[in-house]
């Protein structure tokens, strides 16, 4: 029966991947809600309360939860934990910056160094571990056209995805395998509340359901011969500087792998 561990799992994707892979009985899905007060468990949908993956102790609490469980094997963590706040050139924040990369980059990071270093077990060669990183995080998809802006923002999933493959090298001969990717642009609370629902329609916006049922089916295909990639599973639908970059989007293939 697969083990599967969701960071961030109390809206949004997170909660949707939850609800999704929950729905297969076979599965036991092991999901963390920031507050103390998590949703109520199920059958085989467990919640970690009080995780915050913006702190360090989070690793520690996570592992202590699966050493309580007897849980010795993970065949897929998903870290969907994240947070956005816009900046301008003329309101740049010091603050939401370091907020940013200790969510986005940082806390993800400490995480999977934690569970791969308690025992060759947690994560082996049966274990597939994805980052939701964002489009955003792509160098080459910054456009003219899109303009600056959102340092952290970009800067953090940029930072999220050079973590993943550094990891990527130290676990590939363990045979883990890890990846970024965008899941797509969703209607979320994340983006309505930095004003981006204005851009929902235009954008080809989804909701968190629609994104999660393409991710799953997505990571079914996924395995070491594609660790250490960046990959959109919806491909470039929503992706605005993907022609001007990468060209004509009805050329590009679904799902699509992104350009560090």
């Amino acid at each position: 029966m697969p083990n599967i561990l969701i960071v961030g799992a109390t809206r949004g994707l997170g909660a949707s991947l939850a609800k999704v892979y929950a729905s297969n009985a076979d599965n036991h899905v092991y999901a963390t809600a920031r507050n103390t007060t998590a949703p109520a468990n199920t059958k085989n949908l467990i919640y970690i309360p009080s995780i915050d993956i913006a702190f360090p102790e989070a690793s520690g609490t996570i592992l202590n939860f699966l050493h309580s469980r007897k849980i010795t094997h993970l065949d897929i963590v998903i870290i969907t934990a994240g947070y956005f706040a816009t900046e301008s050139l003329e309101k740049p924040s010091f603050a939401d910056q370091e907020k940013m990369y200790k969510i986005c980059a940082i806390g993800p990071t400490i995480l999977i160094t934690g569970l791969a270093n308690d025992s060759k077990t947690l994560l082996d060669a049966k274990s597939k571990v994805l980052f939701v990183s964002s489009e955003s995080g792509s160098i080459t998809l910054r456009h003219e056209s899109e303009g600056g802006g959102n340092y952290g923002h970009h800067a953090s999933k940029s930072a999220l995805n050079m973590s993943m493959k550094l990891l990527s090298l130290d676990l590939k001969e363990r045979g883990v395998a890890v990846a970024c990717v965008h899941p797509g642009f969703m209607r979320t609370e994340m983006t309505k509340g930095v004003g981006f629902d204005k851009y929902w329609e235009a954008g080809g916006a989804v909701t968190p359901d629609v994104a999660a049922k393409s991710l799953v089916e997505w990571i079914e295909t996924f395995g070491i011969s594609k660790t250490g990639q960046y990959w959109a599973p919806r491909g470039a639908a929503d992706i605005g500087t993907a022609e001007p970059v990468l060209g004509p989007k009805d050329k590009l293939p679904t799902p699509l792998q992104l350009p560090w």
